[in-house]
């Protein structure tokens, strides 16, 4: 496999870093060829600008998108922005690695989701959920998480971790194409003793061992909606997202 490891975690001595350290090591030892892009270590800028462009289709307004749809027809990147992209579709799999900060990314991994899932690449016309620009790549998100497991059960305190996770799962990584993985998770990071910790790491290279072959997460395909974007009536709804109107979530 070619992996990149997109990584986002301000404190070198984090048990993320550790999960970091044991993932390049056991996926190199397995043969299989690692990028890591550390974003903090890297200064990565997470805001997106017209200074992401050195042309411009539209100089009045800045549209962002469709400024992004621009470079790549002209290549006109930034070159931190192409840089990124280039190790992206080098890939045939991505491990986005993060503490789950309020229910979401670090906001320097929104940023590179932002300027690097770019229009015309990642998604687009015609490119979207099975048909998306990033189709034939397994992704795969790996947490760390300060909560306990039962607090994200169906039942849980903070309700069910694959609903808070749609987002992601869904609305980015199937989106532009992507077969997504099952989550990696290790909770109560602060509250684990140092046996917990080492079986988080064994767990994670378990799991690592099995990324190329393992079954992606359902998601529905473009053929199950209707020209009005709606589910056709024939399907039933397969996936953590998606009900009839008038159904329970539950």
């Amino acid at each position: 496999m070619k992996v990149l490891i997109v990584y986002a975690h301000n404190e070198p001595k984090s048990f993320s870093a550790a999960l970091l350290e044991r993932s390049i090591r056991c996926l190199t030892e397995a043969g299989h060829e690692i990028r890591v892009s550390d974003l903090y270590e890297m200064g990565f800028n997470p805001v997106a600008s017209a200074d992401d462009f050195e042309s411009r289709r539209f100089s009045d307004a800045l549209q962002y998108d469709r400024e992004q749809k621009f470079s790549h027809e002209q290549g006109a990147f930034a070159q931190d922005i192409q840089t990124e992209i280039d190790k992206l579709l080098w890939c045939d799999t991505l491990i986005l690695q993060f503490p789950l900060w309020w229910w979401s990314v670090p906001a320097i991994m929104k940023g590179w989701i932002d300027r690097v899932l770019v229009n015309g690449v990642a998604y687009g016309k015609g490119k979207r959920m099975n048909t998306g620009g990033l189709k034939g790549r397994r992704a795969m998100l790996s947490l760390t998480s300060g909560c306990y497991p039962d607090m994200v059960a169906p039942d849980g305190l903070l309700g069910d971790l694959k609903i808070s996770l749609w987002h992601l799962h869904s609305g980015t990584l199937a989106y532009t194409g992507f077969e997504v993985l099952e989550p990696f998770v290790a909770w109560s990071i602060h509250y684990s003793d140092p046996a917990k910790l080492a079986e988080y790491l064994d767990e994670y290279e378990a799991r690592l061992a099995t990324i190329a072959t393992e079954e992606p997460m359902f998601f529905h395909p473009l053929e199950d909606f209707g020209p009005d974007w709606r589910m056709k009536g024939e399907i039933n709804p397969n996936s953590v997202g998606h009900r009839r109107d008038g159904e329970k979530t539950h």
